[in-house]
């Protein structure tokens, strides 16, 4: 007798490939955590109204769907005449392009045109309450003054980029509706070409559009870079840290374990509730690799400059600080520390009135010379000792995470381009060796890890970081004496650290 084989049929919006990190699919598990925030009786709720501004794959309309269809079957037994009222009065959604506009539409109405035979609910147009309202850039000076977007780059595309919701096109007036619950996954920047470490998010864009709509709650899921850094976020990070209004948010210091192993977005990825009528502390949820940690706590307290992200942390922290140390970024130089580029590279072979320029590993294989003249600043700094660090390395890599890369000491007589930064100069060789080994602790790389959310580790990652005595060597076991850490907390620290290697 042959064994029964059980087919699986995958959700299809499970294998859909992303369009890219910017635009990111949320898989069906991710969307219904999202909804899962929200009071559950508005599923049942026959005027309860959802809007997705920045519909890709239909995903959160889908599964609002799911739960109103069950959750109206006492109002409406007769199953049709639920669906009509479902799709045509309860669900609302703007697509972002024309491609997940269609996609969208196949996946809540069962078919990319909603007046189509096959349709799960008939409308008398294509779109349905899934438009793609036409929108355009507003250039002035090259760029677009809603968006940021590039006049060079996006003025030449056929599809523009300039989404909607963003663009000027009002959802309560296009639909004539009040909007009870606004939920999606906005893009996150514009692919211009650039480094995307340095693009201009536009994903916080979205979450002031939707907040200044109203809505009874809003639920986004976005990048984590807003925590404690992202370019042109300063405010938007204020705003938000300070809203009262934010119940709850979920936050994966890892994207790939909210998205998948495909997708990695630098500094992680968060999910939010905010409730207009609410007032209070936010229930703050960190999901690691290890463990999944949930607290109820303020977003900024009166003696922090930053937000510190890990629950764990927080008494991490206020031991350190308790011991009113100055900060150990006072030893952090700027980028570009002697004033030579990246692209700097010197020469091969040491001649008269040079010194030895560290340059880029991806483009020197051998040691590189610079003629002391050439050095534009910090003239003084080329007789002294230095610590000198990579000022990009990977964010996270493996777990534990190794944080920063090695530092290392470069002698007297000696320079950086501006791929590392210089960490102090000193007369003494033994002390640049202590700096080196304290930098290289699990205690120094964790408080660093805390304000560290991309791959670029500068001057501001080490604020948390306490300036000690290195007229003496430390140890994690002496640091962790001197500020009372316990058990747990040190573990916490080396379960999130690795060892550096020699």
């Amino acid at each position: 007798m042959e064994t029964e084989k059980i087919v699986r049929n995958p959700d299809v919006l499970e294998c859909l490939a992303n369009l890219s990190n910017d635009e990111v699919f949320t898989p069906p598990r991710v969307a219904n955590a999202m909804l899962d925030l929200l009071p559950q009786g508005l599923f049942s709720d026959p005027s309860a109204t959802f809007l997705d501004p920045c519909c890709k794959s239909g995903v959160f309309l889908r599964e609002i769907a799911k739960r109103l269809i069950k959750g109206l079957e006492p109002t409406f037994p007769d199953l049709q005449e639920r669906l009509d009222h479902i799709f045509h009065r309860q669900l609302f959604g703007l697509a972002i392009t024309e491609l997940t506009a269609l996609t969208s539409r196949r996946t809540v109405y069962c078919t990319k045109s909603a007046d189509g035979e096959y349709a799960i609910s008939h409308f008398d147009t294509p779109e349905g309450n899934i438009p793609l309202p036409p929108a355009a850039h507003a250039w002035k000076g090259g760029r677009c003054t809603l968006c940021g977007a590039s006049a060079e780059v996006f003025g030449k595309r056929a599809e523009s980029h300039a989404y909607a919701f963003i663009h000027g096109v009002n959802p309560e007036r296009l639909f004539d509706m009040k909007f009870d619950v606004i939920i999606g996954n906005p893009p996150y920047q514009l692919d211009d070409g650039s480094d995307s470490a340095s693009a201009t998010p536009i994903y916080n864009l979205f979450v002031e559009q939707a907040k200044a709509l109203h809505p009874n709650h809003l639920v986004m899921i976005i990048p984590a870079r807003w925590f404690t850094g992202g370019k042109g976020l300063v405010r938007f990070r204020e705003t938000m840290l300070r809203d009262e209004r934010l119940k709850t948010i979920v936050d994966y210091f890892d994207s790939k374990i909210c998205f998948g192993d495909g997708v990695d977005i630098s500094g992680g990825v968060c999910y939010f509730h905010w409730q207009r009528d609410y007032r209070g502390l936010c229930t703050f949820r960190n999901v690691g690799k290890r463990a999944t940690s949930e607290t109820r706590r303020t977003l900024l307290f009166p003696w922090s400059e930053a937000f510190i992200r890990f629950n764990e942390a927080l008494s991490i922290v206020e031991k350190v600080r308790a011991k009113k140390e100055h900060s150990f970024a006072l030893l952090v130089s700027e980028r570009r520390p002697f004033g030579l580029e990246t692209k700097v590279l010197g020469h091969v072979g040491k001649e008269k009135g040079d010194v030895r320029l560290y340059a880029s590993k991806n483009a020197t294989k051998e040691p590189r010379y610079i003629a002391r003249a050439d050095v534009p600043e910090k003239q003084a700094w080329i007789d002294r000792w230095k610590v000198m660090i990579s000022y990009a390395y990977g964010e996270r890599g493996d777990f534990p995470y190794q944080v920063i890369g090695k530092p290392f000491l470069a002698e007297p007589e000696s320079c950086c381009s501006e791929t590392y930064l210089v960490i102090g100069v000193y007369k003494d060789q033994r002390v640049a060796e202590n700096v080196k080994q304290y930098m290289s602790t699990c205690f120094c790389r964790f408080l660093i890890l805390l304000l560290k959310n991309t791959q670029h580790a500068t001057k501001r990652v080490y604020r948390l970081v306490p300036l000690q005595d290195f007229s003496r060597p430390w140890t994690d076991a002496e640091l962790y004496a001197k500020y009372g850490l316990t058990d747990e907390e040190v573990a916490f620290i080396e379960g999130m650290v690795k060892p550096m290697e020699a």
